[in-house]
């Protein structure tokens, strides 16, 4: 028969856990305490890096992005505020604010033609285009951070992948399945007939109509007649080839 501990044991095993607990916590306080400093010496470093290499991050897009990588590894946001040491050693904060500023002007001259919904790729091709005399070159993640900055305005603006596309969305229409799955069909010729619909996507006739008039009326395709087969082409700008709306912009 087994023997029940008594008080004294009781008291020793409490007195044990309460030491372990201690232990452990002291373990954790030193573990942090030891990444702070870690931290403040790669933020110390990084600064230096900066310092050292801020013409390469300004004209170079590809450098711009490992550094920016380099930065969120360590909780650093050099686009948070456009004061601040960031801002005025590297003058990043406005080369992104003067991208945005540009981002809207074009997405406003576009939506008349794409509906409010552009590729991303095309965006970026009418950003250097329009900054031509510009001293930095812009990349595609150049662009996603100067768009993920204008999510502040409420009005829309932001990315979305179709498939194999990435397309930049200024205006709060909201896409469902159904339209995500046609975008993404168009996408090999930049158009889609209703009858294609109803047999790559298995559809009936109601359905494919129904949601290809949607798209239309939300001013995101276009509709071409003018075929010998007379079956109705509906092109997606967003996702036709970049060269379509290229003379739209100055």
């Amino acid at each position: 028969m087994r023997r029940r501990p008594g008080i004294a044991g009781l008291q020793t095993a409490a007195a044990a856990r309460d030491q372990y607990r201690l232990l452990g916590e002291n373990v954790a306080k030193v573990r942090a305490d030891l990444m702070k400093e870690q931290l403040a010496t790669f933020r110390s470093q990084l600064e230096e890096f900066a310092q050292k290499h801020k013409n390469d991050i300004r004209k170079n897009p590809t450098f711009r992005s490992q550094f920016h990588e380099m930065c969120a590894k360590i909780g650093v946001d050099p686009l948070a505020s456009n004061k601040g040491f960031w801002a005025e050693l590297l003058g990043i904060g406005d080369f992104y604010y003067e991208l945005g500023v540009q981002i809207v002007e074009i997405c406003l001259a576009t939506r008349s033609h794409n509906g409010g919904l552009i590729n991303l790729q095309e965006l970026c091709s009418l950003l250097s285009q329009r900054r031509k005399t510009a001293r930095e070159a812009i990349s595609e993640d150049d662009c996603l951070r100067a768009i993920s900055k204008l999510k502040v305005l409420g009005s829309g603006f932001e990315v979305i992948s179709i498939g194999r596309k990435k397309l930049v969305r200024s205006v709060p229409t909201e896409l469902n399945k159904d339209h995500n799955e046609i975008l993404e069909l168009a996408q090999g010729q930049g158009y889609v007939t209703a009858e294609e619909v109803e047999k790559r996507l298995f559809w009936s006739s109601g359905r494919a109509m129904d949601t290809l008039e949607t798209l239309l009326k939300e001013g995101l395709s276009m509709i071409d007649d003018g075929h010998r087969d007379g079956k109705r082409r509906y092109w997606f700008p967003c996702v036709a080839s970049i060269s379509v709306t290229t003379g739209l912009i100055g």
